[in-house]
């Protein structure tokens, strides 16, 4: 392998495809995960470039999925973490079984918190490291009909933003959080959400656009960056919105239709 090694979580498709393959075509190394097989033809498509990549199948809501990624990096220097693992749970919550709500909650959050702790830990001491973490305005925006995946996600937008200022006197490292809004990815799919307008709306952001804003942010060392001008508009509304409105906006947009009037 080279000098470089990036590592993208929830490589698969969507955007974590899009900035996979985005480090590949900057020349790094590849540790690719996901959570299904589709991550092995990812990793083929990946390997065009010329890069060295390693896929691996793991779940990482678990704390023994992300320490099987760890053991896969074998003590490699990890130049780039790219933590991008999420799992959405649409519909009503009180519908939702325990299992499906908590692995959403272990994904987005356990897991990727887990993973950080330890990646970070290397590049601190080390002096060096880029990591870019996918948030996403959902976390400004209680989610009626995704009530815990804009929770998990609120969670994340906010524990990235403290964990960036605890680590601000630390020379040559970045922790960058990508903020999207609502991207064309398989996500709606896997959520339930295809019968919501949002999951019909075919206006969603391109996942590659979405991912080279995080990409470039990432590499120029931002702490944050909203993919989309509409979604920047978002996120300020968000904060002069009461609580209740913007539940209510969200409801318009993620109830599905079986549960409407």
């Amino acid at each position: 392998m080279t000098n470089k090694l990036a590592i993208v979580t929830g490589a698969s498709t969507g955007i974590g495809y899009e900035l996979a393959a985005l480090a590949a075509k900057d020349g790094y190394d590849l540790i690719v995960v996901a959570n299904e097989p589709l991550i092995e033809a990812a990793a083929r498509d990946f390997g065009q470039t010329g890069v060295t990549v390693e896929s691996l199948e793991a779940d990482l809501s678990a704390i023994e999925g992300v320490d099987r990624l760890l053991a896969a990096a074998a003590g490699r220097r990890v130049d780039i973490l790219v933590a991008n693992a999420g799992v959405g749970t649409g519909g009503p919550f009180l519908d939702q079984d325990v299992a499906s709500w908590r692995h959403s909650i272990d994904t987005n959050v356990t897991g990727t918190v887990y993973l950080l702790q330890k990646m970070l830990k290397e590049m601190v001491a080390r002096g060096d490291g880029k990591v870019l973490v996918t948030g996403s305005i959902a976390g400004y925006i209680p989610g009626s009909f995704n009530a815990i995946y804009n929770a998990t996600k609120a969670f994340i937008d906010n524990f990235t933003e403290a964990l960036r200022n605890e680590l601000k006197e630390v020379e040559g490292v970045t922790l960058t959080t990508l903020m999207p809004g609502p991207t064309d990815t398989p996500f709606f799919e896997r959520a339930g959400m295809l019968d919501t307008p949002v999951g019909r709306d075919e206006n969603k952001a391109d996942p590659a656009k979405v991912a080279k804003d995080g990409w470039d942010a990432m590499m120029d060392g931002k702490g944050h960056i909203v993919s989309g001008w509409s979604n920047k508009l978002q996120v300020a509304a968000s904060g002069l919105a009461p609580q209740s409105v913007l539940a209510e906006m969200h409801r318009g947009m993620a109830q599905p239709e079986a549960d409407q009037d």
